[in-house]
């Protein structure tokens, strides 16, 4: 941990967009700094095939193209997720607690809208929105995963890092350009 009480190492914000073929793409944007100040680098990954969606089994969709877009990733510390770290106050496990068994550090879930048994999820509002992400953590205190939320990189109600990894998610990267300037 930092004297701040945030993790170290590589911080992750991940999101994953199906695709119509039956496979996935998968997005990270890599940051040295928890609240994502400060990006190294983005990454996409697509997977040709995936399991269909059943209900309480997210995870195993979602598993196999975060692994994917995250190999080769040193140092891993934090990992920030579009979704709930658990489902309930129990902690019935969701996609949060599903990567934090798997990849070995803390996870910060953030949720767009509230799931109904998690009533333990903390609102968060950011910037000039009035309605709440919901928080939810694993391996870390959900009152610190929601600290960290707020002071995230971004005006907008999601922060940066995770808009980001959406729309690389949906849209894959940038195709590269060449220019028509010669070597001198």
């Amino acid at each position: 941990m930092q004297a701040s009480g945030w993790p170290d190492g590589v911080c992750a914000a991940v999101d994953v967009h199906y695709l119509r073929t039956g496979g996935a793409r998968a997005a990270a944007v890599l940051a040295a700094d928890a609240v994502f100040a400060h990006v190294l680098a983005e990454r996409t990954a697509v997977i040709p095939e995936v399991l269909p969606y059943q209900p309480g089994e997210f995870y195993r969709r979602e598993l196999p193209p975060l692994r994917a877009v995250l190999a080769g990733v040193s140092g891993l510390g934090l990992l920030v997720v579009d979704g709930y770290a658990d489902l309930d106050p129990g902690g019935r496990p969701g996609l949060g607690a599903h990567a934090h068994a798997e990849f070995g550090v803390p996870v910060i879930g953030v949720a767009k809208s509230r799931f109904r048994t998690a009533t333990h999820a903390v609102p968060v509002v950011r910037g000039s929105s009035t309605r709440p992400l919901f928080v939810t953590a694993a391996g870390m205190p959900a009152a610190d995963a929601a600290d960290l939320v707020r002071r995230m990189a971004g005006r907008y109600r999601l922060p940066d890092a995770l808009r980001r990894a959406d729309t690389l998610a949906r849209a894959g990267p940038p195709a590269a350009t060449m220019t028509d300037r010669q070597p001198d």
